[in-house]
């Protein structure tokens, strides 16, 4: 019987473009933040600062969503977002909180440029390696958007261990993503809180992230051992 001729593919409307270019526009936006929250701390304006980089990491939870939505890797295959993202992060996590940290004084003398340079160097590293996230949504090595707080947390990008995409992964995500609200939110006003932060309050924030740790090494132990396949399912039993 032959075959019949292959149909074209539909080519992306004008609006499906504008929405695509709308939404890279929206995750570069983070690389402005970066900008003002760099000069609010040369200011010593730390408050507006930390609001820049709040609103930098609003964006960064939720520009997948949108492109995922708008398809933008079909719809504007020439752009590549994931890049994008990836150098927009770099800026807004690692590199402004190394300034603000050495401009708040916080980083001073001998030990500062040692921990400067090992954070960002350690982090370009985990930014650059191919196997930095993984097809069943886990980081590999610790993500370099938390070593701008403890120089131990750079060394940890080395060691390669999973360390779960909270909106990608499909074990609690229900419960992880209600958790990094509530934490957003408590982190939002501390920062306007700024600077007399209550000492409750910084405790409590601390929970999310030791959540976060123990459900990625637990769930990361289970893929190892072979009892979650890549999409999240029970794996089944030999």
């Amino acid at each position: 019987m032959p075959r019949l001729p292959a149909q074209p593919a539909t080519e992306p409307s004008g609006a499906a473009r504008v929405a695509a270019a709308l939404v890279h526009a929206y995750t570069a936006a983070g690389a402005v933040l970066a900008y003002l929250a760099v000069t609010a701390a040369v200011a010593r304006d730390f408050r507006a600062s930390f609001a820049c980089m709040f609103a930098a990491n609003i964006i960064d939870a939720t520009d997948g969503l949108f492109a995922r939505h708008a398809r933008v890797r079909e719809v504007l295959p020439a752009v590549d977002g994931a890049r994008l993202d990836d150098i927009v992060d770099y800026l807004t996590f690692v590199f402004v909180p190394m300034v603000v940290l050495n401009v708040a004084g916080d980083l001073s003398g001998p030990s500062a440029l040692p921990v400067t340079a090992a954070v960002l160097l350690s982090s370009g590293y985990g930014f650059a390696a191919t196997d930095a996230k993984t097809s069943d949504h886990f980081f590999t090595g610790f993500p370099s958007y938390w070593n701008m707080i403890l120089l131990v947390f750079s060394a940890l990008i080395f060691v390669r261990v999973g360390y779960v995409y909270p909106s990608k992964m499909p074990t609690l995500r229900g419960l992880t993503v209600a958790l990094g609200c509530v934490w957003g939110a408590m982190i939002g006003v501390m920062i306007w809180s700024l600077p007399a932060v209550s000492r409750a309050l910084l405790v409590a924030s601390l929970f999310f992230p030791a959540y976060y740790a123990v459900l990625s090494l637990a769930l990361d132990a289970r893929r190892r051992a072979g009892l979650v396949s890549p999409r999240g399912q029970q794996s089944p039993r030999r």
